[in-house]
């Protein structure tokens, strides 16, 4: 499967974007996708994961309460919708998609191409 992420950009303290990552192919709905994220100078971290049918949904404890994360099966696209964004939210946010609906990037076989979400203060 081919993913591509869209949707990053620059936004104030307190602002809200929302990501979307489409994939090709039709087995989207047999994936559990995820969101990662990699700020400047850190290493890779999880932020958002959802089952193949919605079911079962993981957060970081960083973005909990602030980033919501959806899929639209018939659309193949999976989205992270990010509310109240904060300075310490920049990175390039990565979609992934996987057998299971884990935490760790290991357990992701596809990876989309990342998008910048850029938080000025």
């Amino acid at each position: 499967v081919q993913l591509q992420a869209s949707g990053g950009g620059l936004v104030q303290a307190g602002g809200s974007l929302r990501l979307s990552c489409a994939a090709s192919g039709r087995t989207f709905s047999s994936y559990s996708m995820a969101w990662f994220r990699q700020g400047p100078g850190k290493e890779r971290e999880f932020v958002a994961a959802v089952s193949r049918g919605g079911g079962i949904i993981y957060y970081a404890d960083s973005v909990k309460g602030r980033f919501t994360v959806s899929r639209d099966n018939g659309k193949n696209t999976v989205y992270l919708q990010m509310n109240s964004l904060e300075p310490e939210d920049t990175a390039v946010y990565y979609c992934a998609a996987g057998p299971q609906t884990v935490t760790y990037a290991r357990g992701y076989e596809y990876w989309g191409q990342g998008t910048l979400v850029t938080v000025s203060s």
